[in-house]
């Protein structure tokens, strides 16, 4: 908790919100200690659940004020992908990363071993959760100065609007007269909890493979990866 609190550049006045946006649900005993028997409330009471809730629409706004100022010849058309991107699964696992956010989380043992600290959406969840918490304890300030610092590098090197690797794989194949690229699916393993997608696109004679926990992301990597064979810049 104290590292986090040094990371964020917070320190909790009220420091139960913290230890819950840092407790995953796997965590949650599900017992009252003071009477030994199974507490009563919804599954997941405890966890950092509707602190993801609230810290995702509190990120949500943020980045729109912040790319309303960044950007002001644009419009909604062009803030909408910079602000998806900014707000994506894999940008906020990425910022806890920066953070060391994985190695304070509260798991339990069985998950544990299953490996599921190292999940991408674990990591982004534990992320909204942490700025919901911020946010509670202190209000839109503190949790703006986490944003604007943990995201700067991001936005600053946002030079157009981002667009999603299948996005950019399918114009530039259509610019050049191209037919449309095909995935496929080559596999899927791995437990529920854990999954694993591999997949592969084709277009001019060339293959692009990507693996994922989900199937939407393992297109995107395996988009591209092909991009890369096509040679094309996929930095946007």
């Amino acid at each position: 908790m104290e590292a986090m609190e040094q990371a964020l550049g917070h320190q909790f006045a009220n420091r139960d919100l913290l230890l819950e946006a840092l407790t995953h649900r796997s965590a949650v005993s599900g017992r009252d200690p003071r009477r030994g028997k199974r507490a009563q409330g919804p599954k997941g009471t405890g966890s950092n659940e509707r602190l993801e809730f609230i810290g995702d629409r509190v990120l949500g706004l943020l980045m729109a004020e912040w790319l309303f100022e960044q950007y002001p010849m644009e419009q909604e058309g062009a803030l909408g992908p910079r602000h998806a991107h900014l707000v994506s699964r894999p940008v906020l696992a990425e910022i806890a990363d920066d953070i060391r956010l994985s190695s304070a989380l509260r798991i339990s043992p069985h998950e544990e071993a299953a490996g599921i600290r190292r999940l991408s959406s674990i990591r982004a969840d534990a992320m909204e959760a942490l700025l919901g918490a911020l946010y509670l304890d202190a209000g839109l300030e503190p949790a703006r100065q986490v944003v604007r610092k943990q995201w700067g590098s991001r936005i600053d090197n946002q030079a157009r609007p981002h667009k999603e690797p299948k996005t950019l794989l399918q114009e530039y194949l259509l610019s050049q007269g191209l037919p449309l690229p095909k995935y496929e699916l080559l596999a899927a393993e791995g437990p529920s909890h854990a999954p694993v997608f591999r997949v592969a696109v084709q277009a001019r004679g060339l293959t692009g493979r990507g693996e994922a926990g989900s199937k939407r992301v393992a297109e995107s990597a395996a988009a591209i990866d092909l991009l890369k064979l096509l040679g094309q810049d996929v930095a946007s």
